[in-house]
This record gives C-alpha cells, structure tokens and sequence, in this order.
C-alpha cells in the first residue's frame, strides 16, 4: 500500500509540474508571439521632442551656407520664432518625398546615413552619423533617403521660420530633372 501511495504522489508531482509547464509556455505565446507578429514601422518615423516653441527675446540669426565650394547661401532671419525638434527614423531605403520647408533647418545625423539631394544641382550628399548640415527651406526643394539596406537612420531636426500651425513641409513641389532612385548610388 505504501509503494502506491508513492506512485500516487510522484504521479501528482508529474500532473503539476505539466500544468506547470503548460501555463509557462501559454504564458510564453500569449506575451511574445504577438509581439513578433507587430506590424513593422513606417518607412520614416516622425516624433515630435518638441512643440512649437516662441523666443521669449528679440532674436535675429543668420546662417551661412558654402557646398562643395559653391556660392555662400546667406539666410536671414529677423525672426526665427516658432522652432520645433523632432526624430526621424528612417528605414532602410526609405525617401523622403521632394519638398521644402517654410525656414532653414538644422539636421544632425545621430546614427547611420543620410543621402541630402537638392533638386537645384541633383548633387547627392552623403551625411553620416556625428555629422551636422543646414537645408536652407524656403522653396529649397529636395528630397533624402537612407542609402543602407539594414540598419534605419536617425537623425534631429530643428525647424526654424515655421507658421503658427500647419505641416512642417510642403510637397506640393517639382522635383527638377534629378532621377533619384534609392539602392542605385555609387559606394552604397
């Protein structure tokens, strides 16, 4: 009698440590198979760091922009109010739409690359992570995109010159004659 009792006993630990088992690994698949079945994320995501903001002093500010030992592009700006920062993230061979901005705007490359082509010269400028450029924004119409086929990019911009409300850019623009095709550029 006593060997069954044993059996009995050892055959509960059994049935428990199944159920044990079993509720692990429904644990498991209903925590973690949802998150690899996620949707992937937008070819360029946008989040916003910060809202449009005002300087609370008289602020005037000019920049000036030389490219490939171009002519200097001067922009003045007797207001700069209204800013707003915000992080890209652009995914592999991801491009940006041609368009342009209401004011210049600052872009740092926090990591990967970013391809810069203003439709004025068709010029591809390749930007990569610690670097820092100024796309000039009203009516400097242009497009980017992330020339890696792995690894997304990210980047901060500053906007400056922004309306009161409205879009951060305008793509109701012509492109030029630039036949920009992303995965087709010489060294990517």
């Amino acid at each position: 009698m006593l060997t069954m009792t044993r059996t009995t006993f050892t055959g509960r630990r059994v049935v428990a440590g199944a159920i044990g088992l079993a509720l692990a690994l429904a644990l498991v698949a209903a925590t973690v198979l949802p998150s690899l079945a996620q949707t992937p994320p937008p070819p360029i995501g946008v989040e916003l760091l910060t809202s449009r903001a005002q300087f609370t002093d008289t602020v005037d500010a000019q920049l000036k922009v030389k490219l490939d030992g171009g002519a200097t592009n001067v922009l003045n700006m007797p207001d700069p109010s209204r800013t707003l920062t915000a992080r890209f993230t652009v995914q592999p061979g991801a491009q940006f739409p041609w368009h342009t901005h209401p004011g210049p705007v600052i872009v740092n490359i926090v990591s990967g690359s970013l391809v810069y082509v203003q439709a004025i010269d068709c010029i591809e400028r390749d930007y990569a992570a610690g670097t820092v450029f100024v796309d000039p924004g009203r009516g400097n119409v242009h497009t980017a995109f992330n020339p890696d086929t792995a690894t997304p990019t990210v980047f901060v911009a500053t906007f400056f010159d922004l309306p009161a409300d409205g879009p951060l850019s305008n793509t109701n623009v012509v492109p030029g004659d630039c036949d920009v095709q992303v995965g087709t550029h010489a060294g990517h």
